[in-house]
């Protein structure tokens, strides 16, 4: 199983590796072999409104690309994980939850780059300060409305209907001083059989929310009681509102850099105006090559944060022989990678790995 996890884990960081530099290769050749601005004057010849230039602009250019990209796509979602024994999904459902999916992302980045082009013409010198305010109060209204809106477009909602687990997990809550809506149940298995769990929302929709394929037996009480303990520790912890501090700082800095150095980069492929729609690719080339150089600094604010909430959890549930078997048993569904090279835990690991995560519990005295 080890071996197992160790080949389906190396082919995803492969796949992953190919994906950013097959999206960093389009977005290159678009506008440096002139389509996008050829792209962007023809709809101008079509259409008046400027705005409206923008919906139709971003809607070929990500059909395009979703087209393009569909084959390795289709392979990493669907045929891999079919391949390890990790989906069941049949084929045309897969096929209506990515058509979801990429509407769902079209109405975000279409919202996002309107935003982006009206300030950055209504406010010549500061626009970079009032996109990233408005981007970080997007990203926030998001997470608020994400188990009310995002989440049921994939899954289906329901009450949790073990009472007995749904009250060790209320009153849970009230040990670690939390407040939730109510204890859910996704039906997850019908995308994937990995296990997960999670506490989402934003004040009033602040939920817990179980995937079936945690349960049916699977886990016991005490592993699921741990889990969630973890996931209250992030918000005792305040790792929410740190994390959106540091996305924020992010999208400043990011925003910042365009200003000062967009006109480089726009003489450079031909360009003359950042309000020009034809410069769309090259504010993408901007966040994905950021995102590269601060992945690794984000993930170690992230592990740093996950091992605090696994103390955390250890010491208010005091379920350390639990939380060991439930990661066995995680690492196991997930076929996670439990000791990654130190560059693979660099680059891409969020979280601590499950070997560390193990050690450090087994050395706590609770």
């Amino acid at each position: 199983m080890l071996e197992k996890a160790k080949r389906y884990s190396s082919l995803k960081y492969a796949l992953a590796i190919i994906d950013i530099i097959y999206l960093i290769t389009l977005l290159f050749l678009f506008p440096g072999l002139g389509l996008s601005k050829t792209l962007a004057r023809a709809l101008s010849g079509l259409i008046t409104n400027n705005y409206f230039v923008i919906c139709v602009y971003i809607a070929i250019v990500y059909l395009a690309y979703y087209l393009l990209n569909f084959p390795l796509n289709f392979y990493q979602s669907f045929i891999l994980e079919h391949k390890f024994c990790l989906s069941n999904q049949k084929t045309k459902h897969w096929l209506k939850d990515q058509l979801k999916l990429f509407m769902l992302s079209y109405i975000i980045v279409l919202i996002l780059a309107l935003a982006f082009y009206y300030i950055l013409k209504h406010f010549i010198h500061n626009w970079w300060l009032l996109i990233s305010l408005f981007w970080i109060f997007f990203s926030i209204i998001l997470a608020k409305l994400t188990p009310v809106l995002i989440i049921p477009l994939f899954f289906k909602y329901k009450k949790l209907s073990d009472d007995v687990l749904r009250q060790r997990i209320l009153n849970l809550a009230d040990k670690m001083k939390v407040k939730i809506l109510d204890c859910f149940e996704i039906d997850f298995s019908r995308q994937t059989l990995k296990g997960n769990a999670a506490f989402v929302g934003w004040g009033k929709t602040r939920r817990v929310i179980l995937a079936d394929t945690l349960l049916k037996d699977k886990y016991t009480y005490d592993e699921i009681e741990v889990i969630l303990a973890h996931e209250f520790a992030h918000y005792r912890l305040r790792h929410l509102l740190k994390l959106i501090l540091v996305n924020s700082a992010s999208t400043l800095l990011i925003f910042y850099l365009i200003f000062m150095t967009s006109d480089y980069a726009l003489s450079f492929f031909g360009l003359s105006s950042l309000f020009d729609i034809a410069t769309l690719p090259i504010i993408f080339i901007y966040f994905i090559l950021f995102g590269i150089i601060t992945q690794p600094l984000e993930n170690y604010i992230s592990r740093r944060f996950e091992r605090n909430a696994d103390l955390m959890a250890l010491k208010v549930s005091g379920l350390k022989n639990a939380f060991v078997s439930m990661m066995e048993k995680l690492s196991l569904q997930n076929l996670a990678d439990r000791k990654p090279h130190p560059i693979i835990k660099f680059f891409f690991f969020d979280h601590p790995p499950i070997d560390e995560r193990i050690q450090s519990a087994q050395e706590e005295l609770i």
